[in-house]
């Protein structure tokens, strides 16, 4: 049985790596919680000639026509480094869905946009319910032939402070509805919250915003369907990346630190901490391929390879970042150390797109029990 990754994909994760290593330091993490906008345009316009926001857009479209696998390669790295910017927002809230419900002439153009940088989605689905589910979708749309008219309020959207677009959720009288809208107009207002990840997730209030068709009337939740899922085996990829950083950093300092004359590494609590740890890391990147695997080849049991994996590794990469601020002690829980920037955005990533509970109780739900 052979886990390993192609050719194409070391070279993706390597080149990845070393690119990031290079232009996406600690110093930048930390200086993009600061600013407004949340990521270097410098960065983001270097990303775009790497054809990072086009990996997973046709060639046709001005892309690189990767598929969803080689995507989680990617963001595995990010994880690693922390990226900070709209990256995930605009590649899965917005190339995807389009791909999934735009029409041809949508397709051409904003795709080649997302690809090149030039233009910046997000998906905006949550309200102030926090729901994942149809059910949650209350915002109210009315459906003028290709026009949309939306009125409501989104919680949780992220990185809509810079989005150029945003593809919106809302109920008309025919079902869920989706509609690209245009984030600078007079009935679009956004408001930035204040996050434990120092994130860019903001409320975004709709107040007769207009928009365009995507899709069918009512035809939303089709198209949302596999955009959940894959920003949710997405979002575990990013804490697979996270979490294998952070043992790394653990590691090194329990070998370094010297406590009652020895190295901390020493003794026994702490060799189990870190071998729970790496058990968890390894365990979660195994799960994480699974489900990638799983959507990429369109197995029948995907829905439950992507739950299974946002659960397990929602709690386990917890655990990871959970030890490594003991092994670190006092000095973990400071914010001039760099462990708890992992720390903070592991929480923002297990929260995402469903905690453990929620995809628990959609594995039982699978499982008919």
């Amino acid at each position: 049985m052979d886990l390993g990754f192609t050719e194409m994909q070391e070279l993706l994760k390597n080149s990845a790596r070393e690119f990031l290593e290079a232009e996406c330091p600690e110093q930048l993490v930390r200086d993009m919680e600061e600013d407004d906008s949340g990521y270097s345009p410098a960065l983001w316009s270097q990303m775009a000639e790497q054809g990072w926001q086009g990996l997973l857009i046709p060639e046709e479209h001005g892309g690189a026509g990767f598929d969803f696998l080689d995507f989680c390669v990617l963001i595995e790295e990010f994880g690693r480094a922390l990226v900070p910017g709209p990256f995930m927002s605009s590649v899965l809230g917005g190339a995807v869905p389009i791909l999934e419900g735009g029409s041809d002439d949508q397709k051409a153009q904003y795709l080649p946009g997302i690809a090149s940088g030039d233009l910046i989605f997000t998906l905006a689905q949550t309200e102030p319910s926090a729901r994942f589910d149809e059910e949650g979708i209350q915002a109210s749309a009315t459906v003028d032939g290709n026009n949309v008219t939306i009125s409501g309020t989104k919680l949780f959207v992220p990185d809509a402070n810079v989005a150029d677009y945003m593809v919106v959720a809302a109920r008309s009288a025919a079902g869920v509805t989706l509609a690209i809208v245009p984030t600078d107009q007079d009935g679009v207002t956004v408001n930035q919250l204040l996050t434990i990840a120092r994130d860019k997730q903001c409320e975004v209030v709709l107040d007769g915003a207009t928009g365009e068709l995507l899709g069918a009337d009512g035809g939303g939740w089709d198209i949302l369907g596999p955009v959940m899922q894959k920003y949710a085996v997405a979002e575990c990829a990013y804490m697979v990346g996270l979490a294998q950083m952070d043992f790394e950093i653990s590691v090194d300092y329990a070998k370094e630190r010297v406590q009652f004359g020895r190295p901390i590494g020493s003794f026994q609590a702490i060799q189990h901490k870190c071998a729970d740890m790496v058990t968890d890391v390894d365990g979660s990147r195994f799960i994480m391929y699974k489900a990638a695997w799983s959507l990429n080849t369109d197995q029948d049991d995907a829905q439950m390879a992507v739950n299974m994996a946002k659960a397990w590794t929602s709690e386990a990469t917890r655990r990871v970042v959970a030890h490594g601020q003991q092994i670190h002690g006092g000095i973990g829980f400071t914010k001039d150390y760099k462990i708890q920037l992992y720390y903070r955005r592991q929480k923002r990533a297990e929260l995402a797109w469903g905690d453990s509970d929620h995809h628990r109780e959609l594995v039982a739900d699978q499982l008919g029990i």
